[in-house]
């Protein structure tokens, strides 16, 4: 839970770089707490079934779109990426393959051009 705090206290923060451990355990955290959010708004019949959107589940992607977005910029960066890699996802199926591949790479060792790596250790 740490982790996932972690990235909303860096709200808006491109800079840097996130080790695997903070941006998978973000994205598993998001994704719990979608789910549950999905389900009470189902309960609560605040669901659209036209669109599958709930209004309690959409508030919540807004206000993590920006964190989520920033920590798969720091992830990119740590890989020795740049953050534009991003867009890469745009591209049907390969794209998301691709950035998957990306975000499961590790640090790479020592600093590079977005800072020093997280995990505090040099090779």
């Amino acid at each position: 839970m740490n982790w996932y705090l972690k990235v909303l206290k860096n709200y808006a923060v491109f800079g840097g770089r996130a080790q695997r451990k903070e941006y998978w355990f973000f994205t598993l955290f998001n994704m719990i707490f979608g789910f549950v959010l999905g389900f009470v708004d189902g309960i609560v019949g605040t669901i659209n079934l036209e669109t599958g959107l709930g209004i309690l589940s959409g508030i919540y992607a807004l206000a993590v779109l920006i964190p989520g977005i920033a920590v798969s910029v720091r992830r990119l960066h740590d890989t020795g990426r740049s953050g534009w890699w991003l867009l890469i996802a745009l591209i049907p199926i390969i794209g998301v393959i691709v950035l998957l591949v990306f975000m499961v790479l590790d640090s790479k060792v020592g600093a590079n051009q977005y800072g020093e790596n997280p995990k505090g250790q040099v090779i």
